[in-house]
């Protein structure tokens, strides 16, 4: 195995689009040089898309999910006979529980490498429709099965190792996502605006608190009447999003580039991300590198990183005063923006992982998954 790279299969719901940007080009280049991959995900794209190392499932005009993950096991299937990985490397718990399913179909004993970037019961709880909630006992019997049967579990902070070990399994690894560090480090990060803003960047979803933003700013905006807020994001709560914009003061993009979201995080005086859920907070070391303060929902992985009064808030998910409250007190009080900012800027260095230490912890961990 030493002598040449193993081959290795990515399965996700994650959303590509060819050709890759900068960033995902770095991260996936340096993945390149450590092992010989190939990836199974989604295309941003209404149309499929399939290049040298992707082939990714277009996405549909209804049903799109559940059409994706009906297919899944037959993508994952078909690549275990063609592409004959020695590993398989699936994001998060259900798509866990699908390739294992398509392994066991072609009676394949390729390992299996669940990726754990989040808490499982979300999806049925706290993500899109309301319907998804009556997938909710087999959502958690499924993703507690691949926990337990998956040959490998790899974590991103020590509260998705926690959920883990709950089930009496120890993660073989623990090492942050990929945060794309040039972008965000490139330069300087600016002085604070002389406008108080507000940037809140993610999935218009409730797992993400976005409800909870959109009941908290109307608040925000009658106490201080010239803050701004900027909403990045799409999702099934977008109409909260434009009502927002029709009562003016509020600026909404649906997606940028990383670049974008760095300037955007030059031009605000806080990141606002109140998540009820949320895996580590890859957004929160991007506002880090640009010497921003959070204001973060005191769930998930959120507190990991997040140190109450040191370089950032911490509120209780979904307690939209509270919420209100945390923002008003840092964009009415610069000296504690910047104090804050600066002790994120301080912590960036050690949790923004660069493309080649990312690719490195990576294929150890397969390796050793595979030799042992």
């Amino acid at each position: 195995m030493s002598e040449r790279k193993p081959r290795t299969l990515f399965v996700s719901r994650e959303r590509f689009r060819l050709p890759l940007d900068d960033a995902q080009r770095r991260k996936w280049d340096a993945v390149g040089e450590a092992l010989d991959y190939r990836v199974v995900a989604a295309a941003a794209t209404r149309s499929p898309a399939v290049a040298e190392r992707f082939e990714l499932a277009a996405p549909k005009p209804l049903l799109d999910g559940p059409l994706y993950y009906l297919a899944l096991p037959f993508r994952v299937a078909r690549a275990l006979r063609t592409f004959r990985p020695d590993a398989v490397v699936v994001q998060n718990a259900h798509e866990t529980a699908l390739a294992l399913v398509a392994r066991a179909a072609v009676r394949s004993r390729t390992p299996v490498i669940l990726d754990l970037h989040g808490d499982w019961r979300a999806a049925t709880r706290l993500y899109g429709s309301p319907l998804r909630r009556l997938l909710q006992p087999i959502g958690d019997i499924a993703a507690q099965l691949a926990v337990r049967r998956a040959d490998a579990v790899r974590t991103i902070s020590a509260w998705t190792s926690g959920l883990v070990r709950e089930l009496g399994v120890e993660p073989a690894a623990v090492f942050p996502a990929f945060v794309d560090a040039a972008s965000f480090r490139a330069s300087p990060p600016r002085p604070l605006p002389a406008e108080p803003r507000a940037l809140y960047v993610g999935v218009l979803e409730r797992y993400k608190g976005f409800d909870v933003l959109a009941d908290a700013w109307p608040e925000v905006a009658r106490a201080l009447p010239d803050a701004r807020l900027h909403v990045v994001g799409r999702g099934s709560l977008g109409a909260s999003a434009a009502a927002l914009v029709g009562a003016g003061g509020v600026a909404w993009d649906e997606a940028l580039a990383p670049g974008e979201v760095a300037a955007a995080l030059d031009e605000a005086t806080v990141l606002v991300l109140p998540s009820r859920a949320e895996g580590l907070g890859r957004v929160v070391i991007e506002a880090f590198c640009r010497a921003r303060p959070v204001v973060g929902g005191r769930a998930g992985g959120i507190p990991d990183i997040v140190e109450d009064g040191r370089n950032g808030l911490l509120v209780e998910p979904g307690d939209s005063a509270a919420l209100a409250e945390a923002v008003l007190r840092i964009l009415r009080d610069r000296a504690l923006a910047e104090r804050l900012g600066a002790a994120g800027a301080e912590d960036a260095p050690a949790l923004a992982v660069e493309p080649h230490a990312y690719a490195t912890a990576l294929a150890d961990l397969v390796l050793r998954v595979v030799e042992g």
